[in-house]
């Protein structure tokens, strides 16, 4: 269980309040205005905001100290975040090694993930070789091999057309499934929101509120989401 207790995340000259708990291997959407502060609750929660009250514990353990590589977390960013000198294979490699000086094992593994993404024969393709949408696959296959316990998303499938998108998220939701990772989505989107999450939480007013179901907030919205929504 992702538990927020009492945490105030500060963003410059901007706070977030959250007291919030999320149940181990759900999926939950993290929906709101623009400038809410989406992003910036789920850069905390990955280690990239300072808490400078309350903690943030992951099964009972306090991570909010740790640093982001010690959190149980990997993250997918909006851009990506492929490095463009390096072939497919070895940016997934980093997933495993930040030296990338894999073993034959790992090597296989890396293998294996690019095949679950179905990018089995481009191993050895730079970043600029590759489409949008098989960019997004190599990042998704980075955080594959890292089998952390969370999966957060940063809206890192805004850039590709309705259908390469909605094939992303079904992905997504498939290896969820098979690992019963626990995903957290930012979303604009409300119909990517009712694809693949049971629940989400509002962030708005400098609160992010706990998580309900989605259809529920999404059918009943808040005043402050249904301005957002139009």
């Amino acid at each position: 269980m992702l538990k927020l207790d009492t945490v105030t995340i500060a963003n410059d000259d901007f706070t977030l309040r959250a007291n919030l708990t999320i149940e181990r291997g759900s999926s939950v959407a993290i929906i709101g205005p623009s400038g809410a502060g989406k992003s910036t609750l789920l850069e905390a929660i990955a280690g990239f905001r300072s808490v400078p009250q309350g903690h943030i514990s992951w099964n009972g353990d306090n991570i909010s100290d740790l640093p982001p590589g010690k959190r149980p977390i990997a993250m997918l960013f909006q851009d990506g975040n492929l490095f463009p000198h390096l072939t497919a294979r070895q940016n997934v490699g980093l997933g495993l090694r930040s030296n990338g000086r894999l073993s034959i094992s790992e090597q296989e593994e890396v293998g294996v993930a690019l095949a679950r993404v179905g990018l089995a024969d481009k191993g050895n393709r730079k970043p600029a070789e590759l489409s949008g949408g098989q960019q997004s696959r190599v990042a998704l296959a980075r955080a594959l091999v890292q089998r952390r316990d969370l999966l957060l998303l940063d809206e890192p499938f805004s850039a590709l057309g309705p259908a390469l998108k909605a094939e992303m998220l079904d992905l997504v939701a498939e290896l969820r499934f098979e690992t019963g990772t626990t995903l957290l989505m930012v979303s604009h989107d409300p119909q990517d929101a009712r694809r693949i999450t049971g629940h989400a939480l509002l962030v708005a007013d400098g609160l992010a509120h706990p998580p309900v179901a989605t259809t529920k907030l999404l059918d009943n919205p808040p005043p402050a989401l249904r301005d957002y929504l139009g």
